[in-house]
Parts: C-alpha cells; structure tokens; sequence
C-alpha cells in the first residue's frame, strides 16, 4: 500500500512576471524546493523579460478576492506571502481578508515583500497605494522584506552603511508593528550581502560573499517565498529568515543560463539549509527547537 505525503501549503498573492524569473513563478518554484504545495492568487499581470517591464496591468479587486477565498476554502494554508500587489484596491482587498478572522492564519504567518521600487529601479507599486500598504498591510504582517530603496521610504531616512540597516530595521519595526529584513545586497562600496533582520527583541546580521559576473532577476520574491515556505514547514520567524538567506545565496551561485540571461538556479530538500550561513546575533539571540 502506497503511503502518500501530507505536505503543507502556503499561498502567494503577486504579479505574474511572463519572463518567470520573478512573481507568482518564482515563488511557486521556491515552494516546490522546499516541499510545499504552492498555491496562488495573482494580483496583476505583468508584460516583462529580464531586461525589461513592457506594461502592467491590476486584476480586478473582486477577483482577487475570489481567488484568496477559493484556496482558503478548501485548502489548509501554513503560511501566506504576498509580493506585487501594485494598486491601493487590491492592497485593501488583502488586508481587508487578512484582518478578518476567517483567513484563518495569524499574523505570525504572512511574509510581506512590499515591491514598490525595483532593483532595476523602476516603480511597481502605484504612489497612492503607498499609504495604505502602510497603514492597513504592514501592521498584519510578521515580517516586511523590503530591499534598499524601499527600507528607506518605510524608514524615512537614507541607508548608506551595515549600521544603517540596522537604525532602518528597528524605525521599521517601531512604525508598523511587524519584523523587517533590511535586504543591504545593493549597498555601495560593500564587500558582502548584508542583511539586517530585528522584531524587537532580536537583531540578526546575515552576510554572504557576493557572487561575482552573475546579473540575477527576481531575487527579492524567491527569498521571501523561501521564508514563507520555511514558516510552512514549522520554523520560527528567525530561523526561517536565517534558512531564506541560505537558500536565496546558493540559488545566486547556482545560477544558469537562459540565453544571454541568468536565471536563479533552484535547489531540492532545501528546508535544512540553515547553518551554511553563520547569522551572527547582534541581541537577543533565541533557539528554536530546530536548532541545535
């Protein structure tokens, strides 16, 4: 008698990137490398490559809806993340669902990538949407994922420096709530991949060498979908952060070609990753039963 796997599920609510370095495609390739059963609600569509973003365009509010709603219906959902969300509507329609008890997950498990500003730097999230991803998104989240150019509009203040990450973490922290992972991979004139996680009580530096002659695309969703997947499989906030950035570094350096463009290489049973990266705790350090 064949013994059948009982595997967790976790959702993505993002763009669909028609390239599938980034968004819905990425994730859900993440979700499969850890051994989660990967499910969607795609907020907007996008018309892109790797070199480029053609045109977007928003799903309507009431779909998007359908869709969160169809897959809690039936599913049993671990863990949640959201990526492009793009318009003030369906930014709404998803705290609107998520601060309703019926979603049936706490807020310990939804993992937001706010993707307002690229790392190409093009703009993905419309300026009036700002707001209200603020003010009705953030505080139900347990942990924003924001890279440089979007921790310093949360944080209000320029990050030029490891310590900067550090002062934008906690701002993040004190303004709304959640956790930040202050993603430092584009800070100039540094030598390593930095990353800064806090949640008020323990601060976290992550750093990896950097991996040279790659240009990679859609490194901010798989590394979110990484943690959101580790959250699903029963991992505390910080060593799921602690197993994305070991799992976001090794998919950097294994990279492969498509054509003239790199794309993110993908790895298998990857939910025991932790430990290839030593974090270093800059306060507070806690054990979780995952770890030794």
């Amino acid at each position: 008698m064949t013994v059948r796997k009982n595997l967790p599920a976790a959702l993505t609510i993002a763009g669909s990137d028609s390239g599938g370095g980034a968004g819905i495609q990425a994730d859900l390739k993440t979700f499969a490398a850890f051994g989660v059963h990967g499910t969607s609600a795609i907020a907007c569509l996008t018309a892109q490559n790797p070199r480029r973003v053609l045109g977007v365009e928003p799903c309507s509010p009431k779909m998007l809806r359908q869709q969160i709603e169809a897959v809690f219906e039936e599913l049993p959902l671990a863990a949640v993340k959201t990526g492009m969300l793009f318009s003030g509507q369906n930014i709404s329609v998803v705290a609107n669902f998520f601060s309703n008890s019926k979603s049936k997950i706490k807020n310990s498990k939804l993992i937001v990538d706010p993707v307002m500003v690229s790392t190409s730097g093009a703009r993905l999230l419309q300026p009036a949407a700002e707001k209200i991803l603020k003010e009705k998104l953030l505080p139900l989240a347990a942990l924003v994922t924001p890279n440089l150019d979007e921790a310093e509009i949360l944080a209000e203040q320029k990050i030029s420096s490891p310590e900067d990450l550090r002062s934008a973490a906690r701002e993040i922290r004190s303004r709304f709530g959640c956790a930040a992972l202050v993603k430092g991979g584009h800070l100039k004139n540094s030598r390593m991949a930095i990353d800064v996680f806090f949640d008020g009580e323990n601060e976290l530096l992550l750093s990896a060498p950097f991996v040279k002659g790659i240009s990679t695309h859609g490194t901010g969703c798989t590394y979110s979908a990484a943690i959101c997947a580790a959250l699903a499989l029963g991992h505390t906030l910080p060593h799921a952060v602690e197993i994305g950035k070991n799992f976001i570094t090794t998919a950097i350096a294994d990279s492969y070609r498509v054509g003239k463009y790199f794309a993110l290489g993908q790895l298998k049973n990857s939910a025991g990753a932790g430990g290839k990266i030593a974090p270093h705790w800059l306060s507070s350090p806690t054990k979780c039963s995952c770890c030794p």
